[in-house]
C-alpha cells in the first residue's frame, strides 16, 4: 500500500470518525472514486486502533473518573460526572444493543449495505434527523442528569451506525439532543459510548487478521504504523476542535455537508453506471 494512500486515509478516518459525517462512507467512497485498491483488513485494524487511541487520550481524565466512581473510589474531577456516579454502568447497558445487532447484521453491513445508494440515503436521512434534533431538543441537561432511559435511547440509536453512511457520532448525538442533552454533553456522551464499540471492532478485526491472514503482511507494516499514528493524531485534534466548536456552534454546517455529499454520491453513481465504470 503506497504511503501517501495510508496518510490520506488515516487523515480521513481521524476527521470523519468523530465529526458527524460518517467515516465508513468516506473510507468506502474515496478509494472507489480514486480507483485505489481495497486497503484490506490489516489497515482497518490500524485505523480502528488509531481512533481508539485518540478517544482514550482525549477523554483519559473522564474515563479515570468514571471508572473510579463505578468501583467505589473517591474520584474528584468534572462536576457533572461526579453527580452521576453510575455513568459507567449506564454506558455498559447502552453498549449492549450495538453489540447484539452488530453480531447479527455484520454480513449485511460488510456486503449488501455497502452501496452508493444506501450510503447516500443514510447520509441525507441522518443529516436531516440531526438538523431536526438540534432544533427541537431543549438542551437543558448535562451528563450529571443523564438517566437510564436517556442512555438506552442513545444506545439503541448507535445500532443504526452499523449501516454505512449513518455516522456513529451523528446518530448518537442526535439521540442525545432528542433527550434534551446540551450539544457538548451529547457529543461527550457519544464519544465516551463509542470507546467500547471502537475497541470491540478493533479487537474483532485483529482476531480475524491473525486467524485468517496470519498477522500483518510484511508489505503492510509501515502503512499499518502510519495509519495508527496519522488517524490517532488527527482524531485527537478533531475531537478538541469539535468540543470547543459545540460550546457556541450548531450542527447546520454538518447537516448541509451530509445532504450535499449524499446528492453528489447519487449523481456520481448514476454517472458511473451510465458510462459503464
Amino acid at each position: 500500500m503506497p504511503l501517501f494512500e495510508a496518510i490520506i486515509l488515516g487523515i480521513v478516518q481521524g476527521l470523519t470518525e468523530f465529526l458527524p459525517i460518517s467515516s465508513t462512507a468516506h473510507l468506502i467512497l474515496i478509494p472507489w472514486l480514486l480507483g485505489w485498491k481495497d486497503p484490506g483488513l490489516a489497515f482497518d485494524v490500524a485505523l480502528h486502533a488509531g481512533t481508539l487511541a485518540a478517544v482514550l487520550i482525549y477523554f483519559f481524565r473522564d474515563w479515570m473518573q468514571v471508572l473510579g466512581q463505578a468501583l467505589g473510589f473517591r474520584a474528584e474531577g468534572d462536576p457533572a460526572l461526579t453527580r452521576n456516579r453510575g455513568l459507567l454502568w449506564l454506558m455498559v447497558a447502552a453498549t449492549i444493543p450495538v453489540g447484539v445487532f452488530g453480531y447479527l447484521f455484520q454480513h449485511q453491513a460488510e456486503s449488501v449495505w455497502r452501496t452508493p445508494n444506501v450510503i447516500a440515503a443514510t447520509m441525507i436521512g441522518v443529516g436531516l434527523i440531526l438538523w431536526w434534533a438540534d432544533h427541537v431538543g431543549r438542551k437543558k441537561k448535562d451528563l450529571g442528569h443523564l438517566s437510564f432511559a436517556d442512555a438506552m435511547v442513545v444506545g439503541f440509536a448507535q445500532v443504526l451506525s452499523i449501516v454505512p453512511g449513518t455516522s456513529r457520532s451523528g446518530v448518537t448525538i442526535a439521540a442525545g439532543l432528542f433527550r434534551n442533552l446540551d450539544r457538548a454533553s451529547a457529543a461527550r456522551f457519544s464519544f465516551l459510548l463509542s470507546t467500547p464499540a471502537i475497541g470491540a471492532a478493533a479487537a474483532k478485526d485483529f482476531y480475524d487478521l491473525m486467524k485468517h491472514e496470519g498477522g500483518i503482511p510484511p508489505d503492510m507494516r509501515t502503512a499499518f504504523l502510519v495509519g495508527i499514528v496519522v488517524s490517532g493524531i488527527t482524531g485527537c485534534l478533531v475531537i478538541r476542535f469539535f468540543m470547543e466548536y459545540l460550546r457556541k456552534g450548531t450542527f447546520t454546517v454538518f447537516v448541509a455537508y451530509r445532504v450535499i455529499f449524499g446528492i453528489i454520491i447519487i449523481a456520481l453513481a448514476h454517472f458511473f453506471r451510465f458510462t459503464g465504470r
